[in-house]
């Protein structure tokens, strides 16, 4: 973008040094100014584009940024749930592995009950 206005200003400063030498300088240096005048002009419509260009690419950052952090934040909730569901049924099996066992030990007791019993009769 410098280059084209170093060119056209160049291109500038050569026409008006040649409106010494010729008689249709003037109108050569006027072309030449015309021309500088465009690309000064095309150069400031670019960075506008540029610019405009520029927030449109951060506004949709910015966007896609929001929605990974949404996203995020929906996995996270989603594994937090997964993660009381898995404490949960733990804990039932905890329960239901100790009223095995209690279980166990109360028809051993009876065993031993009905043992004791049958012993006592015989005697």
């Amino acid at each position: 973008m410098n280059t084209k206005l170093y060119v056209a200003l160049a291109a500038a400063v050569l026409a008006l040094s040649a409106c010494t030498k010729h008689d249709s300088a003037q109108t050569e240096a006027a072309e030449a100014a015309a021309a500088a005048n465009n690309a000064a002009d095309a150069t400031a419509t670019a960075a506008t584009e540029t610019a405009q260009a520029a927030a449109a690419a951060t506004d949709a950052a910015a966007q896609q940024a929001g929605a990974a952090v949404s996203n995020a934040a929906d996995a996270t909730s989603a594994a937090a749930s997964d993660a009381a569901a898995g404490a949960a049924a733990a804990t039932a099996d905890a329960a239901q592995a100790t009223a095995d066992a209690a279980q166990k030990v109360a028809d051993k007791a009876d065993a031993a009950a009905d043992k004791a019993a049958t012993e006592a009769e015989k005697k």
